[in-house]
């Protein structure tokens, strides 16, 4: 993953699935949901742990696209909720106008 955050804008999932992200992301705990999500030893910089974050749930999506039985929408969910957390912790650009 080259750029995160461009990888986010283009992010498009089913509403169900955001909507329960956007639930959970008050829970969330980077230094206890990363290391189980991303099997880190400890919490890598928000860039770092947003590109793998966004892989692992590509794969995911990949997965749920095809409807196969090896589909976990708590897994996906779980995904959603950190990717969230950690895109609020990125630096924000200054934009040109």
């Amino acid at each position: 993953m080259t750029d995160p955050v461009a990888a986010l804008a283009a992010l498009r999932r089913p509403r169900l699935l955001i909507r329960a992200a956007r639930f959970g992301l008050t829970d969330y705990d980077r230094s206890r949901d990363l290391r189980r999500l991303i099997r880190a030893d400890a919490p890598p910089s928000p860039e770092c742990a947003l590109g793998r974050l966004i892989d692992e749930e590509a794969a995911i999506d990949t997965v749920r696209r095809a409807k196969t039985a090896g589909y976990s929408v708590s897994r996906h969910v779980e995904l959603l909720i950190a990717i969230m957390g950690e895109a609020r912790l990125l630096p924000r650009r200054e934009t040109a106008l």
